[in-house]
């Protein structure tokens, strides 16, 4: 039983069925539509679990209360008391079920009614999300809550949840609370800081993510840990991201990486054997970091699609195009049907790249002259020929864009990437940065623009040994490309003091990702548990001795006390959430979220605080010039 009787209902409006027709039962729910024939009045019921078609006949509930439903409007909500009945027949014998309400079959024949509060006309209706601007939705997001996909998305998350709790508490694992009032390490994204009115000038941070916690429960002997929690990001605005958002977290002691991956494979495929019916791979295959660069672009690659990306830098190198010729690394992808493609948007994709930090994306097109005029790729052979076609092999050329620079390499380069008639070939002349951005994102764009068909609905794959650090030119010093707390290959610990860049740049580390369809779901590593080895890894960040000390000395104390072998992962649910559901904005699958500036549309926050607050906590507010506290805006 999902449900609990009360006085107002004795069933919800999407559970009665045919077997129940002639109880007496009691619903109670929104008035979700409204018909009045007269002596009948049809009203369909709505509550979380679906409709009911509630009627009032004259002849059975009486004057009164007919004439009470007749009063009734959308959103309004009341309480129904009656019977039972089969939908019967239209004059004509036509049956009235509505096959598409698991309550189609019935229908409640009203004896009395209450209506517990009314409603004005709302500022939409629960059917009309689709037409009503975001903003709106999310100021009224107590109405919003109200439509159909969003309660099934707040139940699938619910389901999610509870099956991550079962899963893993049949694991031996403990589900432990642990701090939201934390210290600020500012080693990742800004925090969201907190003043403490009684340490004076102190400020806690809301945590990014329960890690150093997680580890000291390793090292208190907790074994297996896992948490369903909320984690804090102070970051700049992304249509993917919010600035509160929930994970699982889960750390275990003595482990290796496939032991964590072993146990999280078994949790997504119970997951996606529950709420989908579908299978996941077993095992999901891994990718290299390496290899997932240099193929997709990325490290998170959509395996849906192919337009793997080919590298053609010493054939760039050979030609007189100063583009090529003086790039460090030349790269391409080939587009099946791109060379339909327009002038006016291929010559987009330039602008296109600038967003990625690129300067710009050469293209040209592979033709069979005569079958391309069949396809309307030319207008005719001798028109083509006039703009320049340039030969690519026995029955192929390169037609437009740059087909003239490439001439010299054009039959090798199709016959490297393996392009044929009616490919579009995308190519990235710059640093390896840029060229794997750019092309990494052109990918996507080109599968979702050319509307290509997945290979298969998700495809996943765990990418694995990424580097430990990444150079920051702007910082000028090594970051963690994770975090600073994840252990390096065991065959790299030894490079940890070397002082060669590029030494220090090829220490791998024990880090894995989870990744379904070019969204990565999961994120985690084996832990350093070695005091000298942490040491040795803050000491390559810049972190200093005296810095270490102030900033995790607690870690570092932990550490020399005897801590095990360990590590783990965080799923984030949210994105989880998106992926079950098939949805792409972020903001549909958290019940108050905050629009993608951090602002609450309904509760107005973030707002100003009065003045005996800022005394209390010792704060002054100084604004820039010209400033004044803002209306929160999406």
């Amino acid at each position: 039983m999902d449900y609990i009787a009360t006085r107002y209902r004795s069933h919800t409006c999407g559970q009665l069925r045919a077997s129940d027709i002639g109880q007496t039962v009691k619903l109670a729910g929104w008035v979700h539509n409204y018909r009045d024939h007269g002596n009948l009045v049809l009203i369909d019921l709505r509550d979380r679990d679906g409709l009911t078609q509630v009627v009032f006949d004259i002849d059975e509930c009486g004057p009164a209360f007919h004439e009470e439903a007749r009063k009734l409007r959308s959103e309004w909500v009341i309480s129904v008391e009656g019977t039972v009945g089969d939908r019967g027949v239209d004059d004509k014998g036509k049956s009235r079920e509505n096959p598409k309400l698991a309550t189609g079959k019935v229908e409640l024949r009203v004896k009395s009614l209450a209506v517990l509060s009314q409603s004005p006309t709302p500022p939409f209706l629960p059917d009309e999300h689709e037409t009503v601007h975001e903003e709106r939705r999310l100021q009224y997001r107590f109405l919003d809550l109200r439509r159909a996909e969003m309660q099934e998305t707040l139940r699938v998350r619910y389901r999610v949840t509870k099956i991550m709790r079962d899963y893993l508490g049949d694991l031996g694992f403990w589900e432990i609370e642990t701090p939201f009032l934390t210290r600020s390490t500012p080693e990742g994204a800004r925090d969201f800081i907190v003043p403490s009115r009684n340490q004076v000038g102190s400020f806690y941070a809301l945590p990014q993510s329960p890690q150093l916690f997680k580890q000291l429960l390793m090292v208190g002997g907790c074994d297996k840990y896992m948490q369903i929690v909320r984690c804090f990001r102070d970051e700049d605005p992304r249509a993917d991201r919010q600035a509160e958002f929930t994970q699982l977290d889960v750390e275990m002691s003595f482990i290796d990486r496939e032991d964590i991956i072993k146990v999280m494979e078994g949790l997504v495929r119970k997951i996606w054997k529950d709420i989908l019916g579908k299978e996941v791979p077993n095992p999901i295959p891994h990718i290299d970091y390496d290899e997932a660069m240099t193929k997709y672009g990325s490290d998170r690659p959509d395996l849906r699609y192919g337009m793997q990306l080919h590298d053609i830098t010493d054939l760039a190198h050979t030609t007189e195009f100063a583009v090529f010729k003086n790039a460090p690394m030349v790269k391409c992808i080939v587009v099946p049907g791109g060379a339909k493609m327009t002038r006016k948007e291929t010559d987009a994709l330039a602008e296109w790249s600038k967003g990625y930090g690129g300067k710009g994306v050469a293209v040209t097109k592979v033709i069979n002259l005569q079958q391309a005029v069949t396809d309307k790729i030319i207008p005719t052979v001798a028109e083509a020929e006039k703009t320049g076609v340039f030969a690519a092999g026995s029955d192929s050329h390169l037609y437009t864009g740059v087909a003239k620079f490439v001439a010299s390499i054009a039959e090798e380069v199709v016959s490297r990437i393996g392009a044929k008639h009616g490919d579009l070939l995308c190519f990235v002349a710059d640093k390896p940065k840029v060229v794997y951005k750019v092309l990494g994102e052109l990918r996507l764009k080109m599968a979702k623009d050319m509307k290509m068909p997945a290979s298969t609905e998700f495809a996943w794959c765990w990418v694995v040994n990424f580097p430990a650090l990444e150079y920051s030119e702007e910082d000028g010093r090594f970051v963690a490309t994770h975090h600073p707390f994840t252990a390096p290959l065991d065959e790299d610990v030894a490079k940890m003091t070397s002082t060669d860049r590029a030494t220090i740049e090829g220490i791998k580390a024990k880090a894995y990702d989870l990744v379904v369809n070019g969204s990565e779901v999961g994120g985690g590593s084996i832990r350093i548990h070695r005091m000298d080895v942490q040491q040795a890894l803050f000491s390559l960040l810049g972190i200093d001795a005296e810095a270490q000390k102030a900033k995790f000395g607690f870690l570092l104390d932990a550490l020399q006390f005897g801590a095990p072998p360990h590590g783990g992962i965080a799923l984030g649910l949210d994105r989880l959430v998106m992926i079950l559901r098939n949805i792409h904005n972020i903001r549909d699958v958290i019940a108050f979220p905050k629009t993608q500036s951090g602002a609450d549309l309904m509760c107005g926050a973030p707002a100003a605080i009065d003045d005996r607050q800022l005394r209390d906590a010792h704060i002054r507010v100084v604004l820039p010039p010209a400033t004044a506290p803002a209306t929160p805006k999406a």
